[in-house]
């Protein structure tokens, strides 16, 4: 009965030990998820500051591209405002003669 006693104290005191390990491992592992999460929030802190300052380059530059066709579209106008306004005071003139 000791005996067994004694047996039996022996594979508690050893699945102790296997407890322990898996809890240090668990704790490691842990650890590391914790540290992996941490480096994947500065990362995407790091994305979305990008991808705001893209989403601005991106905004300037189609409001560039709007100005510049605006000022082409005003050029034109300006040029068929003046080929008009020739047109017209020839053919006005034309028309009076």
């Amino acid at each position: 009965s000791s005996r067994q006693a004694l047996e039996q104290a022996r594979v508690a005191a050893e699945e102790l030990d296997d407890m322990k390990a898996v809890v240090k491992r668990l704790e490691e592992e842990n650890t590391e998820l914790r540290r992996q999460a941490r480096q994947a929030e500065k990362e995407q802190r790091s994305l979305c500051s990008r991808a705001e300052g893209l989403q601005e380059e991106r905004l300037l530059a189609e409001g560039q591209g709007l100005r510049e066709q605006i000022q082409a579209q005003a050029a034109r106008m300006a040029s068929l405002e003046v080929s008009g306004g020739t047109v017209a005071t020839v053919g006005g003139a034309g028309g009076s003669v």
